[in-house]
């Protein structure tokens, strides 16, 4: 079904989406989809009230809200954070929202251009607005990297974060500068809070982050009136408050000892865990394994594709090459390894992940020595060894256990 979408001049947002023809039971299911969000990282607001009355209540929030003034900057960047947001989910009802949330200035998508579009930005820029902010900020040789209108990024973000009343941060670009910032960093590329220091910044990553996490990042500001509560990066909880690796489906075959080696071996085939093979899951907070993209219709790791850590700061250069395998520590085991080097940087305490760490390791020795016949073997878990088994390392996996003791 096609709506018939018109500029938002007066009433509510709920008034806009009926004229354009949306109705409340679609509404109520794109809120269905944005509360779900909003419970991932926070599993107690997931037991907060029943689904349907979650849904009732955001559509009652979100629809009475009048016309908020939006400033959507596209800085040093690829155009990829914007795409993602287009099709966060290609349903109508997410677009038609989109358009009517972002009408005041979009670069990128807007229909003006020219002074015609700079003389929207300033007038949005000289009232109380939302600011978001793709791309990185180049501050090298007077941030002649990226202008726009014959300004540079640094000043075009400063005009327009004077008046913003929440600034979202959305992309590893505008985060902390992801590619360009990696080592040379020939432009000087920063993220936005080494700009902006006197207002709070959320930073939504990924590179680019899912759709559906961009909308509900702007979602929750418009509904509560305030900004999420972050993490020690500045991230929303409700997005990246757990890792990938204790939400990915191939978990069990990592618990098991049950790792791809090659792209194109047994394992591969049989959707073994990725470790092996570079995946960042383990130290990456993302909520990738249950959001997914396009429709929870598929996402790196489920297409056979390790995780690059792209949610993290500083991927680029902290986890290249990316098809190497996350530093071992020994005594401890990979999961305490992928811990310490995740949860490290977050400000988090790892001392109690490796203890489970160790004690499941130590629980995965015995069970392999209590019986060589293991059902998993029917899983190509064979105890006497062979091209794919990743448990055939028991003498030394033991002595690791018995020095973590």
């Amino acid at each position: 079904m096609s709506y018939d979408i018109k500029p938002w001049r007066e009433g509510t947002l709920a008034e806009n989406l009926a004229s354009a023809g949306v109705s409340r039971r679609d509404f109520v299911k794109y809120c269905a989809g944005l509360a779900a969000i909003f419970a991932v990282g926070t599993p107690e607001m997931a037991h907060a009230a029943p689904a349907q009355k979650a849904a009732e209540e955001l559509a009652d929030k979100l629809g009475a809200i009048t016309k908020p003034n939006v400033v959507w900057l596209q800085l040093q960047e690829c155009t990829g954070c914007m795409e993602s947001t287009l099709r966060s989910g290609g349903t109508t009802v997410e677009e038609v929202v989109l358009n009517l949330l972002s009408v005041n200035y979009n670069e990128l998508v807007m229909a003006a251009a020219g002074e015609a579009a700079e003389k929207a930005l300033e007038e949005t820029n000289a009232r109380e607005h939302i600011l978001v902010v793709n791309g990185s900020i180049p501050t090298k040789d007077g941030g002649i990297y990226c202008t726009i209108g014959g300004k540079s990024a640094e000043q075009v973000l400063q005009e327009s974060a004077k008046n913003a009343t929440m600034i979202l941060a959305v992309g590893a670009c505008a985060v902390y500068g992801s590619v360009q910032a990696a080592k040379p960093n020939p432009t000087g590329a920063v993220g936005v809070d080494e700009i902006i220091k006197d207002k709070q910044v959320i930073n939504v990553s990924g590179c680019p982050p899912i759709g559906e996490v961009i909308t509900a990042s702007l979602t929750y500001i418009l509904t509560h009136g305030k900004a999420p509560e972050v993490d020690s990066e500045g991230r929303p909880l409700f997005a990246y408050g757990q890792r990938i690796h204790d939400s990915c489906p191939r978990r069990p075959h990592f618990d098991a000892g049950q790792f791809v080696r090659t792209f194109d071996d047994a394992g591969a085939r049989e959707g073994w865990c990725l470790y092996d093979v570079g995946c960042k899951g383990p130290s990456t907070f993302s909520p990738c394994p249950i959001v997914q993209w396009n429709l929870k219709s598929g996402w790196p790791i489920g297409a056979g594709h390790p995780c690059i850590g792209c949610t993290e700061r500083d991927f680029y250069d902290r986890f290249t090459p990316f098809y190497d395998k996350l530093p071992n520590i020994p005594g401890f085991g990979v999961e305490a390894t992928a811990e310490k080097v995740g949860l490290g940087l977050t400000g988090a305490v790892a001392s109690g992940v490796a203890v489970h760490a160790g004690i499941t390791a130590a629980r995965a020795a015995a069970d392999r020595k209590a019986t060589k016949n293991s059902p998993m073997a029917a899983f190509g878990d064979n105890a006497v060894g062979g091209e794919n088994n990743s448990l055939n390392e028991d003498a030394t996996s033991d002595k690791q256990n018995s020095e973590a003791k």
